[in-house]
């Protein structure tokens, strides 16, 4: 009986320092719904974690701060909200709801969201030295109502139609489609963001004919899939420049005919006169001599035929070489400029084309002319 009553302060003792070693506060896990929480810009978005096992949370410290532990958002310690402690963007927007922090649930309720309030959330738990965290992650997103689709005057080059949208965030995919819905390839696609972080896009298309009914500017949203798009359908009446061209170069051909091939038809007819009214009485001893000598020059025609199919192709390749070199992008602001300047010099040189394939006919018809006299 004695060995047996000197045990018992012996239990008592190692009770007792099993209390003293074991923490007074629980071990616990903070648990969250997994994936992105959207955020509409300018809304209210809410982020709510929880205590595994549940427990009160009322005598914790609850921190929910970005990627600094030092600059929360919001800040609940000893058992009220510390609103001197968070950093100044998040002053007077933010709310901890504490309707379920008896079984370990808050809710950090965001106003006004903006553009800097995408990224990730610490929600932290701190009882005495034992800490928990878990993250959370806020896609903040905004879809424009407003696309416009603004076309361009049209030029030598084409015509140009520009798609501008403002307010998008994160950066939309952005093309066009034709009226069967296929994507077509865009000249020029650009965007900008202004101070408030929102993306502003632009995207170009540069017409050459009108082989399609209508086209579409279409914008997508990455995150939600919000879609956004403005059509408008192109008449030939805005391609006047490939009737202008058929129509320059059908009175060039009609002056190039009228100026070289009719001094070409008159020379051959006073040719075929004086090979009608006179004979060679002896052998050939000069050009100046003898007219039949001159069936060793070429026909006016062939020599007229030549002159202005050179002239055509002279027009063609320096109109060409300059439509196809790399100058001003259709993205640039002085691409309109640019086009004007190509028109003008486009033209000038045709007249001048012209006016020199007749200045070379002329001297030519004139000087045979004189040679057969």
């Amino acid at each position: 009986m004695e060995s047996t009553g000197l045990s018992l302060p012996r239990h008592f003792g190692i009770l007792l320092l099993l209390q003293m070693v074991t923490p007074s506060s629980e071990q616990f896990t903070v648990t969250g719904l997994q994936g992105q929480i959207l955020a509409p810009l300018g809304g209210v978005v809410e982020l709510s974690c929880q205590l595994s096992p549940p427990q009160s949370a009322e005598h914790m410290e609850i921190r929910w701060f970005r990627d600094r532990y030092t600059q929360p958002a919001h800040l609940y310690k000893n058992g009220k909200d510390l609103y001197g402690e968070t950093i100044s963007r998040y002053v007077e927007r933010t709310e901890l709801l504490k309707g379920a922090i008896q079984e370990g649930k808050v809710t950090l309720r965001i106003f006004n969201v903006s553009v800097d309030d995408d990224g990730q959330y610490h929600c932290f738990f701190r009882d005495g030295d034992f800490y928990e965290e878990a993250i959370r992650e806020v896609k903040v997103t905004a879809t424009s109502l407003e696309v416009q689709i603004h076309v361009h005057p049209p030029n030598i080059k084409g015509l140009l139609v520009e798609c501008n949208s403002r307010d998008w965030f994160p950066q939309p995919q952005m093309e066009w489609r034709d009226s069967k819905g296929r994507v077509i390839p865009a000249t020029s696609e650009s965007h900008s963001q202004g101070v408030d972080k929102l993306f502003n896009m632009k995207m170009t298309l540069l017409l050459t004919q009108s082989s399609r009914e209508n086209i579409t500017c279409y914008l997508r949203n990455p995150v939600t899939g919000q879609e956004q798009r403005t059509s408008i359908a192109l008449s030939d009446q805005l391609f006047p420049w490939n009737t202008i061209w058929i129509m320059t170069l059908s009175m060039i051909l009609v002056l190039l005919l009228i100026f070289v091939m009719v001094p070409g038809v008159d020379l051959h007819r006073k040719l075929q006169n004086q090979q009608n009214g006179a004979r060679c009485t002896r052998d050939c001893q000069s050009v100046t001599q003898c007219t039949g000598c001159s069936r060793k020059m070429k026909s006016p025609f062939v020599v007229g035929t030549g002159i202005i199919l050179s002239s055509l192709c002279v027009i063609s390749s320096l109109t060409s070489y300059l439509h196809h070199k790399s100058r001003v992008p259709a993205s640039d602001p002085h691409f309109q400029l640019d086009a004007i300047w190509l028109e003008d010099v486009t033209m000038i040189l045709c007249v001048l084309a012209v006016f020199i394939t007749l200045i070379i006919s002329f001297v030519y018809f004139r000087f045979r002319d004189l040679l057969q006299s």
